[in-house]
C-alpha cells in the first residue's frame, strides 16, 4: 500500500540508517521495525510491594529521591496552579 507519513527528524534518521545498514528501502525498514514492535512481548505490570504496615511502596529503581527534588516538584506544582 502506498501512503504518505510524517516522521520526526530523529525517527527518520534512525529509520534511514536502519534501512541503509540492512540494505532495505526505507519503506521495507519501517515495515520491519513495526513488525518487530508488534511481536515484542507486552511489558509485565509492575509488582507492587507493601511495607510492614501495609502501605504500597514505590518500585525500587536504584535512584534516590532527595528533599531538593521534592521541593522543586512542589514549587512547579504550585506555579502551575496559578494558571488554572
Amino acid at each position: 500500500m502506498r501512503t504518505t507519513i510524517k516522521l520526526d527528524d530523529d525517527v527518520h534518521e534512525f529509520a534511514a540508517y536502519y534501512a541503509r545498514v540492512r540494505g532495505l528501502t526505507l519503506g521495507a525498514a519501517i515495515d520491519e521495525l513495526i513488525r518487530k514492535a508488534q511481536a515484542a512481548p507486552a511489558p509485565l505490570p509492575p509488582k507492587i510491594e507493601h511495607s510492614a504496615n501495609g502501605l504500597p511502596l514505590l518500585p525500587r529503581t536504584g535512584g534516590v529521591i532527595t528533599s531538593e527534588m521534592v521541593k522543586k516538584l512542589s514549587e512547579e506544582e504550585l506555579e502551575s496552579e496559578t494558571f488554572i
